[in-house]
């Protein structure tokens, strides 16, 4: 009975786990605003709003999420986050137009959103305990393997020939749309049993929640942690094109090389939190970051940049998780509503690559990463704020 129960578990965990794998596919923003930059000889600010566009919509679309799954249910929404992102995938099909851009990443950050405030309750119904928070880890994995791919697709799609299509980097978009669809039909053919939603509450409601001082600080550690991985993720080219002289396809290796120690940095934190106090690997996780900024704003080594770069994307490889699982422990009664305010808190990726922009025309990448510099000073004054 317990293998046929594992096996249960299994059947319904794989298919979730493919939608974080599609969670992931937001991050390809970073390197597409950079040849939608190239193409259409765009400034930093100007090509900084793809980014930003795409998670604005965070602001707009979480809570609202958090109470749609009280009416459809946790999967039906999910389902939705991902016809919206098969949606978002097929547009730049028809053209890599400023307009066909803005639409297709407005689309993909509308159904991220959804996604990211519904997956995470999902998985709630398919693991339980302790395991919960490893398998919440896990996801985050998998989500950055499809983070860690797609500058590569678009790297073999801008250098190699494809007969017949003439899609260059875009090739991207098709391949994970394929995997969208995949996902779509796995997930529906998959039961998952939901237990009853939360009592719904208004939009006042969850907005007071904010007045809680610690909720507080958790949304806007969580507005730091991505405005830091998006503006990486956008700037590590331009810096090293800036400083180095590098051509665009050559400085595109920084994104990939931020995503695998992204991606190391998730895995590992599945064991280093079972062995690790959160507070301690927390801090960790920021003395990496505060050590690699100081690095990118006093040295022009390649090798000082390639360090720094991969040390940002180890440490802040598990600053969403630690900081989202202390808001739901801080309140439990609550966590439809604090699922949708930490996911608006995404919206900092909006607010840092907007400042970045335009720091970066005024100081070249210096002011960008002076930006990112600020989150990471809050997120070490947050690490104090963590209970033992």
């Amino acid at each position: 009975m317990a293998d046929n129960n594992n096996s249960s578990t299994l059947s319904r965990f794989i298919p979730v786990m493919l939608c974080f794998f599609a969670m992931g596919f937001v991050d390809l923003v970073g390197i597409a605003s950079n040849y939608v930059k190239a193409d259409l000889g765009l400034s930093d600010s100007q090509a900084n709003i793809f980014p930003s566009l795409v998670f604005f919509w965070f602001l707009i679309f979480s809570v609202p999420t958090g109470m749609l799954m009280n009416r459809i249910g946790r999967k039906k929404t999910v389902l939705l986050s991902l016809v919206v992102t098969a949606l978002s995938l097929l547009l730049p099909l028809f053209g890599d137009s400023y307009g066909i851009m803005l639409v297709s990443f407005s689309l993909l950050g509308i159904g991220n959103a959804i996604m990211q405030t519904s997956l995470n309750p999902l998985i709630s119904n398919i693991i339980s305990g302790d395991r919960l928070a490893s398998s919440l880890t896990l996801g985050q994995f998998v989500k950055a393997i499809a983070s860690f791919f797609a500058p590569y697709l678009a790297m073999w799609g801008a250098t190699h020939a494809i007969p017949d299509f003439g899609l260059g980097w875009r090739v991207l978009f098709p391949i994970y749309m394929i995997i969208a669809v995949v996902a779509i039909l796995w997930l529906g053919r998959t039961r998952i049993d939901e237990e009853e939603p939360d009592s719904a509450s208004g939009f006042g409601a969850c907005f007071r929640l904010l007045g809680n001082p610690f909720i507080l600080m958790c949304f806007l550690g969580i507005m730091c942690h991505v405005g830091i991985d998006v503006g990486t993720n956008t700037t590590a080219p331009k810096l090293l094109m800036e400083r180095l002289g590098m051509t665009l396809d050559e400085a595109s290796f920084s994104t990939s090389l931020y995503f695998i120690f992204r991606t190391a940095g998730c895995f590992a934190g599945a064991f280093i939190l079972s062995k690790v106090s959160a507070r301690t690997f927390f801090a960790i996780s920021v003395a990496c970051m505060a050590a690699a900024m100081a690095g990118l704003l006093v040295s022009d080594a390649k090798a000082v940049a390639y360090a720094a770069i991969a040390l940002i994307g180890f440490g802040n490889s598990n600053i969403f998780p630690i900081i989202f699982s202390r808001a739901l422990l801080s309140m439990p009664e609550k966590k439809n509503e604090i699922s949708g305010l930490m996911i608006m808190g995404l919206f900092g990726g909006t607010v840092f690559p907007l400042i970045m922009g335009f720091a970066s025309d005024a100081m070249g990448q210096d002011g960008a990463v002076a930006v990112m510099a600020a989150g990471v000073a809050y997120l070490i004054f947050y690490t104090f704020k963590i209970k033992k």
